[in-house]
C-alpha cells in the first residue's frame, strides 16, 4: 500500500471535488469483478471515486485497506460511503506536492 504525506493527501482530495464514482461496490461486496474494474479505472485515472452501497462504516474500511493493499494504490479519503483512492500512473498526470 502506498504512503502520502498530509499535503500530497490535501491536494489530491481538492483535485477529487468533480470526480463522480467510477465503481460501485453493491451488496455482494468486494467481489474480483471489483476488484478488476477497479484495476481498470486506476490505470485510466490516477485518482478515482469508489461508492459503496448499504455497507456499515467497519465494513467500508476494510473494502479501503484490502482494495489499497491489493491494488498498491494509497487511500486518500474515507467519507460517507465515498473511498477515494491514487495510484499513479507510469507517467503521472497529477503531479504531487
Amino acid at each position: 500500500m502506498l504512503e502520502l504525506t498530509v499535503e500530497q493527501r490535501k491536494y489530491l482530495k481538492a483535485q477529487a471535488h468533480a470526480l463522480k464514482p467510477v465503481v460501485m461496490i453493491g451488496t455482494q461486496g468486494l467481489s474480483e469483478a471489483v476488484l478488476k474494474e477497479a484495476e481498470r479505472a486506476l490505470a485510466a485515472h490516477e485518482l478515482i471515486k469508489i461508492r459503496v452501497l448499504g455497507h456499515e462504516r467497519d465494513v467500508r474500511e476494510d473494502y479501503l485497506e484490502q482494495l489499497c493493499t491489493s491494488l498498491n494504490a494509497a487511500p486518500v479519503l474515507h467519507i460517507g460511503k465515498l473511498l477515494l483512492i491514487y495510484r499513479p500512473a507510469a507517467k503521472p498526470r497529477l503531479l504531487l506536492p
